[in-house]
């Protein structure tokens, strides 16, 4: 049975459909991204998923619960990690995750055991009493991991986690994703801009272009069904959506001038 069932889910705001009757299914243990530029829906069908934003239609349900009618219910099951900063650059790493832990009523004797086990998972325990403004781009990233994770909870949204970060954070916060599969079978849902990172991480993997999903599939079944030599995904992604970015921001061009960054460091 799917973890997450999503069906028909539509959003507009006012004229203007964001998500179009996205239906899709992710298997309990998946790690799944939803890849498209910016502007195609991914963020908006993340938003209404973790019961942020209402869909004006359709259905999604996650671990058997209704976002639109069981939305507490729901929040209790996901863990999110946002694009923008979710942590009190103030606080401690430590004192982050107390609060966290306060506001979904883990029981009191837990809290500390739990922010500490936290801590030590991510590789933060060393920097647990330095205040967030002191931490480096990956360190936030993997403390706001360790922070929606801090329930247990069974399934992980992620909204393009590695945005910002140079590619060797990214694959340390990646590592750590990895280890949280592996000891507590958490399925991933998450955005990505990066087609490197969806290729070699996740199992499944939808494209979306304009608000609709264009076509689903493991990665190798989307580079195999272009019938071209030695295709990528981003070759995929490119037949299949034949979009650009608003603003003149080309996709080829983003993912371009991404690589280089990647290349240089």
């Amino acid at each position: 049975m799917p973890i997450i069932e999503i069906k028909n889910l539509t959003r507009k705001f006012g004229s203007f459909i964001a998500v179009d009757s996205l239906n899709l299914n992710v298997e309990p243990g998946d790690t799944f991204a939803l890849l498209g530029p910016n502007g195609a829906g991914k963020s908006t069908a993340i938003k209404m998923l973790t019961t942020l934003l209402p869909a004006t239609s359709g259905e999604a349900l996650i671990c058997g619960f209704s976002v639109s009618t069981q939305a507490n219910n729901v929040r209790k099951v996901i863990g999110y990690v946002p694009q923008l900063i979710s942590v009190d650059g103030s606080l401690t790493g430590l004192e982050n995750l107390l609060l966290f832990a306060r506001l979904y009523d883990i029981p009191g004797k837990e809290c500390k055991p739990r922010a500490a086990e936290a801590l030590t998972f991510m590789g933060l325990s060393d920097a647990a009493k330095k205040p967030v403004r002191e931490y480096s781009g990956g360190m936030i990233r993997r403390l706001e991991i360790a922070q929606s994770m801090m329930h247990r909870p069974p399934v992980l949204f992620l909204d393009e986690p590695t945005v910002g970060l140079d590619p060797i954070a990214c694959n340390i916060v990646w590592d750590h994703i990895q280890q949280l599969k592996k000891e507590y079978g958490t399925t991933i849902l998450m955005t990505t801009h990066v087609m490197d990172e969806a290729d070699h991480l996740c199992n499944g993997i939808a494209f979306m272009s304009r608000g609709k999903l264009v076509v689903a599939g493991t990665p190798q079944q989307l580079k195999e069904s272009i019938n071209k030599p030695e295709a990528t995904l981003e070759d995929a992604f490119i037949h299949y959506t034949a979009e650009t970015l608003s603003d003149g921001n080309e996709y080829r061009t983003v993912s371009r001038s991404r690589k280089t960054e990647k290349r240089l460091g």
